[in-house]
């Protein structure tokens, strides 16, 4: 197969000469070259993270082609050809980048010939007979290049009104941004560097882009996606559309309904209804006002803008569900929203149980027993507080009135509980993760056990066998460094979907997405000793080490990039304009990021020593360690002199263990062991591919000793534990290495995965129905019991 021909026929079908303000036109060979410095090698993952530039240079090629359409037709044929090569040469670890960075230029690139676009949908459609991942990515490419084929522009035209909340009554989409960042990691320079290229995205030529102008890109690009250089003359339609001012709005309403048409329709016929429909609004738009042909001309590009993105720093006083809400309601505000009488009532009702830091409650909903005698004194008194002396005589007898008569009907005081709607509602994650359980693995280890041992990832949605249910809302949460951010994260979705049970509000209409950015606080060259004793012990950024390790696109793009932001912040000068850089790479990434890889959640209930202080229930999602303070300050010296001891005994305090052992048969063994320790450390995130389990592995300070008849391991796994102190010594917990969640004067542990409350919700109405509560039966059967935490990458889990 020669790729000659067809390269020349697409420039002379396209004629894409470089317009004014144009970038270069880049030569095929420098395309090539780009390309091939990109993509990950075998030994990437040995090479430390500041030196890996690919993500910059994945940045400056996508640069270079951005404001130049004859460029970005190029990148595409090059990519193509390099992707079918990969295909012959059996090199799969290229397949992904390669069709990522393809599809992220095709969605900019301002048009593209139907032979190109056959030739890529062929090449998706190969990718169905791979394993996974390749084959839920290329089918996933494959429907959306099956659409934009008959439909040219769609995916643009989607993307920018969903991401610009743009008003329409045809596509009632929209997503958002939210990046969090956390204080302890993102000091005030680096966080302020931050914001500013947030806030720089967000602008062009040195304004910030309206509705309008967004309008304008796209009805331009959607127009020369559909009549190439042949048939519109791209100059001349932007500048007219420049000159439209605000009534462009009408033609974009008219372009947007005539795509949407088209996809009702199922993009049946040869497209040419709807090329004669944008012919027809492109010679109504552009007007012959000089000698110069309107049907034939250059293209103008329209670089597709960043997402709506909002910065936080994830303070204790920030409640990302809150602002969520905020997000939801000023969304329903539009005419394509509308709120339920009962939702605009609601205003995130927060317990104390569940949120002890917030005192504030916002809700017309009464919390309270609905007993008279369980009113406070001053219940009744707070409505005429605010009357002066001269009116609170005279209307006293009238409040005594109302409060005689209110006795027998309490106003406020309705209790609601679930509605079998809602729960199902709740319940629509679960059963389609259950579906998921046998594809996206971790190589099909554990095979029998997917649900113990298997770590799943991928996409669920395409293999559920029910039906999705659809929310017009997304919202994207980035969360940015250590894993300490990521168990706090785990945190507020445990308590997110806890509360969603007991009350629904935004599961039925938002769609949450997980992202992750590892970003390390630099080493203070000061002090070092300094540094946080609860970072010492291993990576502080584990989980994104993991997705490093089994997501090669992952290592290039996104954890080189968490070692090249506080670089940036001393590189930039402040004041001085800078293209976005992080920006650009986050928006890369939740557009092109839609794999996810699940970590359980684990459940931990804290007893402390003292009888008068109640039980703490607790999770994480990293990293738990547990030590005893009196041998906190032993030498390593003295350890390993302790270790060489021929009796195997090891100082510390005694304590019980039980705990179910798993294996990769799939027995599960319960065991029970009575041990001489200082401390441990529980990991749920595996340190290499060969320990990539999905389950608990429990690490004793000490070395291997023996109990009796026992012999303890050096490495437990497990899937719940108890430990439980012998003697009168108490220990101490931290929870993910987050020292604000370290836990004193400690008597016991007990760890088990999250369950589910949705699946907790469903078991509780068979338990009351009397339908058998220690049997899943029913809706059960389908379920997961676990809450996992998705991490959306870009290729899930490659073998």
């Amino acid at each position: 197969m020669t790729n000659k021909a067809p390269w020349d026929n697409a420039s002379s079908l396209c004629s894409m000469e470089p317009t004014a303000g144009c970038s270069p036109t880049v030569p095929e060979p420098e395309l090539y070259r780009s390309i091939q410095a990109v993509l990950p090698k075998e030994t990437d993952h040995k090479v430390a993270p500041d030196c890996l530039n690919k993500g910059m240079l994945r940045w400056t090629l996508h640069k270079k082609v951005q404001n130049n359409p004859a460029n970005s037709l190029s990148l595409v044929w090059v990519l193509i050809k390099e992707l079918e090569k990969a295909e012959r040469w059996d090199s799969r670890k290229y397949i992904i980048p390669l069709l990522h960075t393809l599809m992220y230029a095709i969605i900019q690139t301002a048009y593209i010939p139907d032979e190109l676009y056959k030739r890529v949908y062929d090449f998706c459609k190969r990718l169905l007979t791979f394993p996974h991942p390749y084959c839920t990515v290329g089918l996933s490419y494959t429907r959306q290049i099956k659409t934009e084929r008959f439909i040219p522009g769609l995916m643009y035209q989607r993307m920018v009104i969903a991401e610009q909340k743009l008003r329409n009554e045809h596509y009632p989409f929209q997503e958002r941004v939210f990046v969090l960042a956390d204080p302890e990691v993102f000091t005030d320079p680096l966080a302020q560097v931050l914001l500013g290229d947030i806030e720089a995205s967000a602008s062009a030529s040195g304004g910030f882009l309206s509705p309008l102008d967004h309008m304008r890109t796209v009805v331009q690009h959607s127009i020369q996606a559909a009549l190439g250089a042949e048939q519109c003359h791209g100059t001349k339609l932007a500048q007219a559309l420049k000159d439209m001012g605000h009534d462009v709005e009408p033609y974009f309403q008219e372009v947007l309904a005539t795509l949407e048409q088209s996809v009702e329709e199922g993009g049946r016929g040869d497209g040419g209804t709807l090329r004669s429909r944008l012919q027809q609004l492109y010679s109504e738009i552009v007007t012959d006002t000089d000698s110069e042909p309107l049907s034939k001309g250059p293209l103008y590009d329209c670089p597709l803008p960043n997402p709506e993105m909002s910065f936080h720093l994830w303070t204790e006083e920030l409640d990302i569900w809150r602002e969520l809400a905020k997000w939801f309601r000023s969304s329903s505000m539009s005419d394509q929203f509308s709120l339920s009488p009962e939702q605009e009532d609601f205003e995130l009702d927060e317990s104390p149980d569940l949120m002890p830091s917030d005192k504030t409650r916002f809700s017309v909903m009464s919390n309270d027993s609905g007993i008279e005698r369980d009113l406070p004194p001053t219940a009744d008194q707070s409505p005429v507080s605010t009357l002066d002396a001269a009116s609170l005589s005279a209307s006293w007898e009238q409040c005594k009135s109302e409060q005689e008569s209110s006795k027998l009907s309490r106003r406020g005081g309705i209790k609601m509980k679930p509605s079998v709607k809602d729960s199902m509602a709740l319940m629509q994650d679960t059963l389609e993760d259950h579906a998921s359980l046998g594809g996206g693995g971790s190589g099909g280890r554990g095979g029998r056990r997917g649900a113990t041992l298997q770590r799943r990832a991928g996409s669920s949605a395409m293999q559920s066998p029910f039906p999705k249910q659809q929310r017009h809302l997304t919202a994207r949460i980035v969360v940015m460094g250590d894993d300490r951010v990521l168990g706090r994260l785990a945190k507020a979705y445990y308590f997110f979907r806890k509360r969603e049970a007991r009350r629904l509000f935004l599961t039925m209409k938002v769609n949450l997405q997980f992202y992750y950015i590892p970003v390390c606080r630099a080493p203070t060259p000061i002090s070092p000793v300094r540094e946080s004793v609860h970072l010492s012990k291993g990576k502080p950024c584990t989980l994104g080490s993991y997705l490093s390790m089994v997501d090669p696109w992952y290592n290039c793009n996104i954890k080189s990039l968490g070692c090249m932001i506080p670089k940036l912040a001393k590189m930039m000068n402040p004041g001085t304009p800078k293209d976005p850089f992080v920006s650009d790479v986050i928006s890369y990434y939740v557009r092109t990021g839609q794999q996810p890889v699940y970590f359980t959640i684990y459940f931990v209930k804290i007893t402390f020593t003292s009888m008068t202080k109640d039980p703490v229930e607790e999770v994480f999602l990293t990293h738990l360690e547990m030590e005893f303070p009196e041998f906190k300050q032993i030498s390593a010296s003295v350890r390993e002199k302790q270790k060489q001891k021929s009796s195997g005994e090891a100082c510390g305090a005694v304590v019980s263990m039980n705990y179910k052992k798993v294996t990769l048969s799939g027995r599960d063994v319960d065991k029970g062991i009575s041990v001489r320790m200082s401390g441990a450390q529980i990991s749920a995130i595996p340190s290499n591919e060969t320990e990539d389990l999905n389950c608990l592995t429990l690490t004793l300070n000490e070395s291997p000793t023996k109990s009796k008849n026992n012999t303890v391991e050096s490495k437990i796994r497990t899937s719940n534990i108890k430990i439980r102190s012998l003697e009168s010594r108490s220990f101490t917990v931290t929870l993910d290495r987050d020292c604000r969640r370290i836990y004193r004067d400690v008597q016991s542990i007990e760890i088990f995965p999250c369950l589910d409350p949705g699946y907790c919700v469903q078991k509780t109405m068979r338990s009351k129905l009397n339908l058998g509560e220690d049997k899943d039966a029913g809706l059960t059967k389908y379920m997961s019991k676990g809450l996992p935490l998705p991490i959306n990458t870009f290729a899930g889990i490659i073998n």
